[in-house]
């Protein structure tokens, strides 16, 4: 059974370097994000200066309480459950492999969330949806969160798509003008 990797090509890096006005990063099977670009830091932090448990993306909302915001936003919770049943899918594509087998162990025992979202069974492979946010510098974003599968990896590249003439895309333009955030 082949492993999935957690090293992202060139080619990719060079893609995502060459998207300056479009948020775009690389995830692993398990959801640790491995490359992204200097807009994805206004959206996922500048995770240079961290590695291991603090680039998993489904940590994230795992490690919060239940009485957090994103536990009580419709749109929060419908990404986290459409992440978690990639990870399943990931799960069953790679059963022997170490990262995700432990990942899952650890947060059934540690986040309620997730185990109710785990003991539902969803198995789905991403696909693209449209995600409302409030951005704290930008204001509201609508855009299409697309998740383009990379093959014989198990990675996925996940960009945020602004419509063509879109105050998403002009608050994309302005946030790409500012300096990169700095490492959390």
């Amino acid at each position: 059974m082949a492993r999935p990797s957690s090293q992202t090509s060139r080619g990719i890096r060079n893609l995502i370097d060459s998207l300056p006005e479009t948020p775009a990063y690389v995830v692993d099977a398990k959801y640790d994000v491995l490359a992204w670009n200097n807009l994805a830091n206004h959206f996922i932090g500048n995770l240079s200066g961290f590695a291991g448990p603090d680039r998993n993306m489904i940590r994230w909302p795992c490690r919060l309480p239940a009485t957090a915001v994103p536990w009580t936003d419709p749109e929060a919770v419908r990404f986290t459950r459409s992440t978690i049943a990639d990870l399943r899918a990931s799960y069953a594509r790679y059963p022997t492999d170490p990262g995700i087998r432990g990942l899952v162990t650890e947060l059934l025992g540690t986040s309620p969330r997730f185990a109710e979202m785990w003991e539902a069974h969803e198995v789905e492979s991403r696909r693209p949806l449209i995600k409302r946010v409030h951005h704290p510098l930008a204001g509201p974003l609508e855009f299409e969160c697309q998740v383009l599968q990379i093959p014989d990896t198990g990675q996925r590249l996940i960009t945020y798509c602004a419509a063509p003439g879109s105050p998403t895309q002009a608050a994309f333009r302005r946030l790409a003008q500012r300096a990169p955030v700095a490492p959390r």
